[in-house]
C-alpha cells in the first residue's frame, strides 16, 4: 500500500514526560533538541490547559530555536491560540474534535449567508490542522484514519517501564497496523535509542519510532 506523504519527515519523534527528567525540564528539552529529532511531542497532558499552554510557549520557543517541530498534545484550543497546526490526540479526543467539526459544518451550511470572518478563520484553522492519533489496535488505526488523522503512533511494541506489567503488543501487531492504513505509522514503547529496534519497526512498515524515556534521561 502506498502511504500518503508524511507530514513529519524523519524517523525519530521525541516524546516528553517531565516526571522522568533528572534535570530541569526546559534544560532537558534543549538537550533533546540538540539531538535533532524530526519532531517533539509535548505530552504533558496531566497539566490543566492554562498551565500546559504556558509551558508550551516556553517549549515552542526552544524548539523553534533548534528547528525542531513541536507537536502539542490534547489541547486543541491552546494549539489554535498559539497558532500551531500540529496536535497529537488520543482517539476519544479525535472523535470529539471531528464530531464538533462536522456539527459546525452542518450549522454553517444551513445558513443562507456566509459565516462571519472569525468563523471563517476557525474553519481554515481546522482544515489545516495536522492531527496525530495514538492507537492500540488495528480497528483503532482504521477508525483514526477515517476520522482524518494525518499520522498514527502505535504501541506499545516492546516491553517498557512506562507500561510495567502490561505485555507488549509486538512487531506482528505493528505490521498489521501499518498494512491496514494509508497514513504514516510511528512505533512507540520500549524502543529507546536502539538502532536495531528502530530498524526492526521500520521493517514492519513504520515510518519511524517515538522515543520517550531515553530522551528524557539523556
Amino acid at each position: 500500500m502506498c502511504k500518503k506523504e508524511n507530514p513529519i519527515p524523519g524517523k525519530i519523534i521525541a516524546v516528553t514526560n517531565r516526571s522522568l527528567c533528572e534535570r530541569p525540564f526546559l534544560g532537558q528539552i534543549k538537550r533533546v533538541c540538540e539531538k535533532k529529532p524530526a519532531a517533539l511531542i509535548l505530552r504533558e497532558k496531566d497539566l490543566p490547559e492554562t498551565e500546559y499552554e504556558e509551558l508550551a510557549k516556553q517549549v515552542l520557543k526552544i524548539c523553534d530555536e533548534y528547528g525542531v517541530s513541536c507537536i502539542l498534545h490534547s489541547y486543541m484550543e491552546a494549539a489554535k491560540r498559539l497558532e500551531r497546526r500540529y496536535v497529537h490526540l488520543p482517539l476519544p479526543l479525535l472523535r470529539t474534535y471531528m464530531q464538533e467539526t462536522e456539527n459546525w459544518k452542518k450549522q454553517t451550511e444551513a445558513e443562507i449567508k456566509l459565516p462571519e470572518q472569525p468563523e471563517q478563520n476557525d474553519k481554515e484553522c481546522r482544515n489545516k490542522m495536522i492531527l496525530g492519533c495514538s492507537v492500540h489496535s488495528v480497528e483503532d488505526a482504521i477508525e483514526a484514519e477515517k476520522l482524518g488523522a494525518s499520522y498514527l503512533t502505535a504501541g506499545h511494541i516492546f516491553a517498557t517501564d512506562c507500561k510495567r506489567g502490561l505485555p507488549p503488543r509486538g512487531t506482528d501487531f505493528l505490521k498489521q497496523v501499518c498494512e491496514s492504513v494509508n497514513i504514516p505509522v510511528y512505533a512507540i514503547g520500549g524502543i529507546g535509542l536502539d538502532d536495531e529496534k528502530i530498524d526492526r519497526v521500520r521493517e514492519c512498515g513504520a515510518a519511524g519510532a517515538c522515543i520517550m524515556s531515553a530522551f528524557m534521561k539523556l
